[in-house]
C-alpha cells in the first residue's frame, strides 16, 4: 500500500486584537472647535453583509433575549468576560477603584493616550496593563502638564514596570501627544483632523477610530459610530449588524434597560449605553469569551 499523501497543515492566525480595524472607516471630519470627529455620512459601508460563519457543531439554534443580553452586558457581571485575566487579578488584588479601560471613565486627553497605546502592534492584555500603570499611583499621567513635566524618561519607566512591548516609542509618543494638544489642540488655527494626523504620532486610522468610539460618549458629533472590529464583536454576541441598527435596538428596548445608575439626561444616557455595548463586545471578542455571554442570555429549553 502507498504511503499516505501528508497534508500541510495551515498557519496558525494571530489572534485579533484592536489593530485589526483594517476595513473601518474612521470619522470624515473633525470639528474645529471640539475636536470631536464628526457623524459619518453613512454607516452601511462598515457594516459587514451578513453574520460571521459558526462552526454547526454544538451550537444552540436559541438566539439570546436582546433586553436580557444588553442588561447583562450593561452590567458589573460582564466585567470580567472582557477583561485579561491580569486585569481581574490586579482589580481583587488593588480594590475597585483602581481605574481600568474596561470600567472607569476617562477625559478625552486621557481616551487620546488609550487611542495611541491601543493602537500599537501589541495584545489586548499589554495595552490594558500599559493603561492601567499610567494612569494610578504612583504614576498619574493623566494630563498633558503631568506628561510633559515628567518628561520622556519617567513615562519610559512606567511603560517598563507595565512590561508592555515598544517601551520607548510609545513614551515618545505620549510626550508628543502631550505636546501637541498643550501647543496645538483648541488654537482655531488648523482643522482638528489634520492636527491630529499631523502632531499627534502614533495616532493613525485605528487610534482613531479607538478614540471616536469611546469620546461618542460624552462628546456626541461622531455618534452613532462603530468600527469594523466592533461590529464583528457585536455580531458574535447576536446583535445588530451596523451601529444605526443598535442605536435603533437601544431606542427600542429603552424602557426596559437597567440604565438609573447612568449619568445625564436622556440623549446621553442613551449614548453611554451605546458605547458601553461597544467596548463590551470588543472585549468580550478578544478575550474568547462571546459563547459564554451569549449563553447567559439565551433562553434555557424545557
Amino acid at each position: 500500500m502507498p504511503p499516505k499523501k501528508k497534508t500541510k497543515a495551515p498557519a496558525n492566525q494571530p489572534k485579533a486584537d484592536e489593530k485589526a480595524n483594517q476595513n473601518s472607516n474612521p470619522p470624515e471630519e473633525f470639528n474645529a472647535s471640539s475636536a470631536v470627529p464628526a457623524k459619518r455620512k453613512a454607516e452601511t459601508k462598515d457594516a459587514p453583509s451578513k453574520a460571521p460563519r459558526r462552526s454547526a457543531r454544538g451550537a444552540s439554534s436559541a438566539q439570546p433575549d436582546p433586553v436580557k443580553l444588553i442588561n447583562h452586558l450593561l452590567s458589573p457581571a460582564s466585567l470580567d468576560s472582557c477583561r485579561p485575566k491580569d486585569e481581574i487579578e490586579d482589580v481583587q488584588k488593588r480594590g475597585k477603584d483602581l481605574r481600568t479601560y474596561s470600567s472607569s471613565t476617562f477625559s478625552p486627553f486621557e481616551e487620546l493616550i488609550c487611542a495611541v497605546i491601543l493602537s500599537r502592534p501589541i495584545s489586548h492584555a499589554l495595552g490594558l496593563r500599559s493603561i492601567r500603570t499610567l494612569f494610578n499611583e504612583p504614576h498619574n499621567f493623566t494630563t498633558p502638564k503631568k506628561i510633559r513635566e515628567a518628561g520622556f524618561e519617567p513615562i519610559r519607566k512606567a511603560l517598563d514596570e507595565a512590561r508592555t512591548q515598544h517601551r520607548q516609542k510609545t513614551a515618545e509618543e505620549l510626550v508628543l501627544l502631550a505636546d501637541a494638544v498643550a501647543e496645538h489642540l483648541g488654537d482655531g488655527e488648523e482643522d482638528e483632523k489634520e492636527m491630529m494626523k499631523t502632531h499627534i504620532k502614533g495616532l493613525g486610522k485605528t487610534g482613531l477610530d479607538i478614540f471616536a468610539r469611546r469620546i461618542q460618549a460624552v462628546w456626541p458629533k461622531p455618534y452613532p459610530f462603530a468600527d469594523q472590529r466592533t461590529l464583528s464583536g457585536l455580531q458574535k454576541l447576536g446583535l445588530s449588524g451596523s451601529a444605526e441598527e443598535l442605536k435603533k435596538l437601544v431606542d427600542d428596548l429603552w424602557t426596559d434597560l437597567d440604565v438609573k445608575d447612568l449619568p445625564g439626561d436622556e440623549d446621553e444616557k442613551k449614548r453611554r449605553v451605546f458605547v458601553q455595548l461597544l467596548e463590551r463586545a470588543v472585549g468580550v471578542d478578544l478575550e474568547g469569551n462571546a459563547d459564554a455571554v451569549r449563553a447567559e442570555a439565551t433562553p434555557k429549553s424545557e
